[in-house]
């Protein structure tokens, strides 16, 4: 796979994988939907075909938010002791609010870190 990263100064992986930006570049999209990885960059034509996060983004917001939810619901508990339909009322929606963006720029950081480490070459010369 040759991609002459020499023509593009080097993108701050952290930068461009939480803004959702090009790994190489820094300018283009990296997603074409919420959480699907565009083909390619429309800067500078970067193949996204290895970027393959896996569960690892989902895994890491599970433990996030469900840290701060479950805290936050276990001091609400503790402290006024409310009815049950308070709490589906607020931790559900909360819940789902904080998972979704997080969620796509934890995706689109591992991806950058993905390619800024070359852990794609390993994969693509063993040709999976």
């Amino acid at each position: 796979m040759n991609e002459p990263n020499m023509d593009y100064p080097p993108a701050d992986p952290v930068k461009a994988g939480l803004a959702g930006r090009c790994p190489r570049c820094g300018e283009g999209k990296l997603f074409s939907g919420f959480l699907t990885p565009a083909k390619t960059c429309n800067a500078c034509g970067l193949d996204y075909a290895f970027a393959d996060s896996g569960d690892g983004p989902a895994v890491f917001v599970i433990l996030i938010i469900g840290f701060v939810i479950c805290g936050l619901a276990l001091w609400l508990e503790v402290s006024v002791g409310p009815p049950l339909w308070v709490h589906l009322i607020l931790w559900i929606p909360l819940t789902v609010i904080l998972c979704l963006p997080l969620l796509r720029t934890l995706k689109g950081l591992m991806i950058a870190l993905q390619y800024r480490n070359k852990a794609h070459e390993g994969r693509l010369e063993s040709g999976e």
